[in-house]
């Protein structure tokens, strides 16, 4: 029996599923997780010492791959001062300030330490500053597991098919409106209809918890547009999307200023940090200066912020995100162009550093044609991928992410192990 067969047993006796986050149980695909001992570069090993090219990274923030000396150096000489303080530190200034010049929008920011707080905060805030109940989220689209938000969510609630969750309350959930991603008239349609209640927009603006899809030309400038004419506040959901597909995350990339942005992932370097900011007149509605209460006992901790820190240093070197998109846009076409030979129905598709695969002729647009990829192909893919040491993520419904220590031979031998497995009829 491998050692991560003998964990996992052991893990369900005190952990519920033996997993402390629903999609790592790998009920999507079957079979047993890989427990996980260290990680170097872009290979993960696992508890049996087999090692993985590794194309989770920790769900996105290890852009320069595990254990880079930097990150490392940092958080030991963070550590070596203290662990946690409960007050101020001028990293959290220093932090503050990196993300207000590199994030288009950002004027102020508040530090947190997870992507679900960001989202849960920014929601509060924009309720608290419009005076305004109304939330329109979309379809497929995952922004933690706060209640308002958990309504046709994605990630792992997608995953296990139960879009919604039990325990939110019903009067909870209906004051959020679910759309269709991409998909204007229906925006259009809800605004005419309540405009004067909706409080705020959220969106991921390059989904990433329904698998990858990319905004429609035009969609996200829409969106922007009704909010302004509407006076509700637009939040872009950026914990996946920021410093992963730009320098300035999607806001950059697709020249829109939103009013809210969260952020989390990269700007923790793999260490539990989030953060949510935008406009001076929100963010001063926000405790003590305002009424919308918000606290934290170990936001801003010093350990995590220096590995934020360091790796927001390293993300701005020159051609960083050059480099790193064309990585991506080489696997996706490497792996289509195999499956294609092979007479396999698939597609590919990466935004920057993100990227999606689809057992469906041409990439979804939205929740429908997500559902319609063939899922058992996918997690047969999975498993044969696994078996020639390629970790991908285990669903269907989740992008997948490449570092900066992804290099050529890295992202070939990827290519190579799945013409190997379209060849077979595996995949």
């Amino acid at each position: 029996m491998r050692q991560s067969q003998k964990l996992f047993r052991r893990a369900q006796l005190t952990i519920p599923a033996g997993v402390n986050s629903p999609v790592r149980a790998f009920r999507a695909v079957g079979g047993t997780p890989l427990f996980i001992r260290r990680g170097r570069g872009a290979q993960v090993w696992d508890a049996d010492g087999r090692a993985y090219i590794d194309y989770v990274g920790s769900w996105g923030p290890l852009i320069v791959g595990h254990g880079h000396p930097d990150v490392i150096k940092a958080v030991q000489q963070a550590a070596e001062r203290g662990l946690s303080f409960g007050a101020p530190t001028e990293q959290e200034i220093e932090i503050a300030e990196v993300l207000c010049r590199l994030v288009p929008s950002l004027d102020q920011v508040r530090l947190v330490s997870s992507g679900t707080e960001a989202t849960m905060s920014a929601i509060r805030l924009a309720r608290g500053f419009t005076g305004r109940d109304t939330i329109i989220k979309f379809e497929g689209c995952y922004h933690g597991h706060a209640d308002a938000l958990l309504v046709k969510a994605g990630s792992g609630a997608l995953t296990f098919g139960q879009p919604s969750s039990a325990g939110v309350p019903a009067e909870t959930a209906a004051h959020t409106l679910v759309l269709e991603y991409n998909n204007e008239t229906a925006l259009e349609h809800a605004f005419e209809q309540g405009g004067a209640g909706i409080a705020a927009v959220i969106v991921e603006p390059v989904a990433g918890n329904m698998n990858l899809v990319a905004p429609r030309p035009g969609f996200l400038e829409r969106l922007r547009q009704l909010c302004t004419q509407h006076g509700a506040v637009l939040i872009f959901d950026e914990v996946m999307t920021g410093f992963r597909v730009a320098l300035g995350g999607a806001q950059a990339l697709y020249g829109i200023r939103a009013d809210l942005v969260t952020l989390g992932k990269v700007i923790g370097g793999g260490l539990p940090v989030g953060a949510f900011g935008g406009r001076r007149d929100i963010m001063q509605a926000i405790a003590p200066l305002g009424a919308v209460y918000q606290a934290g006992t170990l936001s801003g901790n010093p350990v995590a912020v220096a590995a934020g820190l360091a790796t927001l240093k390293l993300v701005q070197a020159p051609g960083f995100y050059d480099r790193l998109a064309a990585s991506a846009r080489i696997l996706c076409e490497g792996l289509t162009r195999s499956a294609q030979a092979h007479g396999v129905p698939f597609s590919a598709a990466s935004v920057g550093g993100m990227f999606g695969i689809y057992f469906r002729e041409t990439p979804p647009v939205n929740f429908t044609e997500v559902m319609q990829c063939d899922k058992e192909r996918f997690n047969h893919f999975f498993h044969a991928m696994l078996a020639e040491g390629i970790y991908l993520a285990p669903s269907a419904y989740e992008a997948g992410f490449v570092s900066s220590a992804h290099g050529a031979a890295e992202i070939e031998r990827t290519i190579g192990a799945a013409d190997k497995v379209f060849s077979s009829g595996t995949g």
